[in-house]
């Protein structure tokens, strides 16, 4: 297991399964906005409420996919959240 900083708080995740991908600086970067920013629209401010984790996931796992831009990481994420 890894720690990736997604806003203010290490999360665990396995960034060595076989469909990851590399994660440079920028997009760690874009990752952290679309994290924060679906936090604010779920109101959410205690990152370590498993809702906060699911969240961090899903945008891990579009930013897998290959999906790099905030905003659409940040919808993705709470469309995939709200099922």
């Amino acid at each position: 297991m890894r720690h990736v900083v997604l806003g203010a708080t290490p999360c665990q995740f396995d960034l060595f399964s076989p469909t990851v991908t590399h994660f440079d600086p920028e997009d760690i970067a874009k990752m952290s906005a679309a994290f924060e920013a679906a936090l604010r629209k779920l109101g959410l401010a205690d990152r370590s409420d498993p809702a906060a984790m699911a969240v961090a996931k899903l945008i891990i796992e579009f930013a897998k996919a290959g999906e790099r831009d905030p905003e659409r990481l940040c919808a993705l994420a709470l469309q995939q959240s709200a099922k």
